[in-house]
């Protein structure tokens, strides 16, 4: 059985999702419970209109195969119709590779309810939100060319979330950050996984201490 640890940061980073920015605590009528129900309903959104997408571009490749061999066209073209099926082949391993993830989610509803589980998955939200305006500074001071606001939501949230585990829950460095690269496998993208694995490698060699 995962460690629920591990299951703990990602419930919280599924329900992060749902809580906007601005916000300092979780309302009252806003349970986890509900706010995990949401953002998997967002996530299966999200798969499905990736999924269309893609199929809508693997058919237009398609069709300009078909163009191009009535008219035998020169490589130039051949070389266009290639790259534009890698680039197409591509989305759609990414977004099966979300899907693959998303059968995960049934056992993360269910494990959600265990009360060690819900307790610490709650503990990482509320540090989250109450250590943010320290956290979010911190992390700028180590991005190379970027800030916090302009990556998205979700590569934000896998980092407040490892830096939560090495300042305030003790976590082991090596531990924290594989955790942090396992949640980019399954929730962001090839960039997002590097630029994660970048920003908390430069954290932890930063001399820069967060003050709790």
């Amino acid at each position: 059985m995962i460690h629920s640890r591990s299951l703990s940061r990602e419930l919280a980073l599924l329900v992060l999702g749902q809580i906007s920015e601005n916000e300092i605590k979780i309302k009252k009528e806003d349970s986890i419970d509900y706010l995990l129900n949401c953002s998997i309903e967002m996530l299966l959104q999200h798969w499905q209109e990736g999924l269309d997408k893609c199929a809508g571009e693997i058919d237009k490749a398609h069709q300009e195969l078909q163009e191009i061999e009535l008219l035998d066209s020169n490589r130039g073209s051949l070389e266009k119709l290639r790259q534009h099926l890698q680039t197409s082949l591509i989305s759609a391993e990414l977004i099966l590779n979300g899907i693959s993830a998303s059968l995960e989610l049934p056992r993360l509803l269910a494990l959600s309810d265990q009360v060690e589980i819900k307790q610490e998955t709650l503990k990482r939200i509320k540090l989250v939100i109450q250590k943010r305006s320290i956290i979010d500074p911190k992390l700028d001071g180590v991005m190379e060319g970027w800030r916090l606001k302009r990556l998205p939501r979700i590569d934000r949230d896998i980092l407040r979330l490892a830096c939560v585990d090495l300042v305030f829950m003790k976590t082991p460095p090596a531990v924290a950050c594989s955790e942090a690269v396992e949640l980019a496998n399954r929730y962001s993208d090839e960039q997002g996984r590097r630029m994660i694995n970048g920003v908390l490698r430069r954290f932890q060699d930063s001399s820069l201490k967060l003050v709790i």
